[in-house]
């Protein structure tokens, strides 16, 4: 890879993560996208994974420390459904890294709708297993998947418009900064 396409996608995925820090519906953020962009794009996996990984880790440093730092009993280092989060974002870069070989709006699309409905059925599964909101039966699951369908829409709104910005930037600009060649339909 060479450095002007390292320092493009690395840009882009920093800029969309810092939406996080906008206002926001709930669940309304890039996070999705920027893992699908840097699973697809990177060549390495310790940047396809660990870039990602480590934006999602700094930013909710900040948020849980500084903005939601009154629902939390001193320093939040990984709130408690954590593990559900940075799971789910593990198997979005993957997703990223197979579905979308090559930039094609069919791949990216699909590969953003899918991660978006993983998204949803982990980290819902997560609030579950907590045990704290609901009851820790098929039923309670049910619940728990029912109460999050408004958060999933925003999840796949998200996930679709953030998707179409990084990867539809890197289809626009990539022949101007010689930055790849890019294939796409």
């Amino acid at each position: 890879m060479n450095s002007k396409k390292f320092w493009f996608i690395t840009t882009s995925i920093v800029l969309v993560a810092l939406t996080r820090f906008l206002p926001h519906p709930p669940n309304f953020t890039a996070v999705g996208a920027m893992a699908l962009f840097g699973g697809a794009m990177y060549q390495s996996n310790i940047l396809r994974y660990g870039l990602p990984l480590l934006i999602l880790f700094l930013t909710d440093l900040v948020l849980n420390n500084v903005v939601y730092a009154a629902y939390y009993d001193g320093f939040t280092l990984f709130t408690s459904g954590a593990m559900y989060l940075y799971g789910a974002t593990i198997a979005m870069v993957a997703l990223g890294q197979v579905l979308v070989k090559v930039i094609k709006v069919k791949n990216v699309a699909l590969a953003s709708i899918a991660g978006s409905a993983l998204f949803f059925l982990v980290t819902n599964f997560g609030v579950w297993a907590s045990g704290t909101m609901y009851p820790l039966t098929p039923a309670g699951l049910i619940l728990c998947y029912e109460a999050g369908l408004p958060f999933f829409l925003n999840t796949l709104a998200s996930g679709l418009l953030f998707s179409t910005v990084l990867f539809g930037s890197y289809y626009m600009i990539a022949d101007r900064l010689e930055l790849a060649p890019v294939k796409a339909n």
